[in-house]
C-alpha cells in the first residue's frame, strides 16, 4: 500500500494542476468561511473534506 503520505502528495498535485479554477473556487467560497470563523479552533476537518468532496462530486455530475 502507498504510504498516505505520499497519497496526500500525489492527490495535492492533482488538486492543483487538474481540479478547474470554478471548481477549485466553489471550494474555497465554501470552506473558507468556516476556516476563519472557527480561527481553527473545533474546525471538523472530516466534515470539510466531505463538503470539499460534495462540490466536487457535484461539479463533475453537471459536466456530464
Amino acid at each position: 500500500m502507498i504510504p498516505i503520505d505520499v497519497q496526500n502528495r500525489i492527490a495535492k498535485y492533482f488538486f492543483h494542476k487538474y481540479l478547474p479554477e470554478e471548481i477549485m473556487n466553489e471550494i474555497e467560497d465554501r470552506l473558507l468561511p468556516s476556516y476563519i470563523v472557527s480561527e481553527q479552533q473545533d474546525l471538523d476537518h472530516e466534515e470539510m473534506v466531505r463538503w470539499g468532496m460534495e462540490i466536487i462530486d457535484q461539479e463533475f455530475e453537471n459536466k456530464r
